[in-house]
């Protein structure tokens, strides 16, 4: 199982960014994937989920600023970065959630830096 994210980077505050994340070895269309950070001295957090069926959830964080979507006939799921502050940066990491949540696979992460 691989899911290897792209698209992190540096970006001005109020900016935008892409992220993506190709899934393989795993059927794609059938888990629920997210999209979780970590900041400095901070612990690992959800940021946007999308299930199987396409139903999303955010935090209030990044709600209205943050839209997540998956491409089931590519095995990508993409979170587009608009609006973002700051307090935004951290490393990004891709999350896959089998049906019944029964096993959890991880990205390495890509990181996303925000200046002021």
């Amino acid at each position: 199982v691989q899911l290897v994210e792209s698209g992190g980077g540096l970006v001005q505050a109020g900016g935008s960014l892409r992220l993506s994340c190709a899934a393989s070895g795993i059927r794609f269309s059938l888990n629920a994937m997210g999209w979780f950070r970590q900041a400095p001295g901070k612990e690992r957090e959800l940021v946007a989920r999308i299930t199987s069926g396409s139903s999303t959830n955010y935090a209030d964080s990044v709600k209205d600023r943050f839209t997540i979507s998956r491409d089931n006939a590519e095995n990508t799921v993409y979170l587009q970065m608009n609006s973002l502050k700051p307090e935004d940066t951290a490393i990004y990491y891709c999350n896959a959630r089998s049906p019944f949540a029964t096993t959890e696979y991880w990205g390495q992460g890509t990181q996303v830096t925000v200046s002021s």
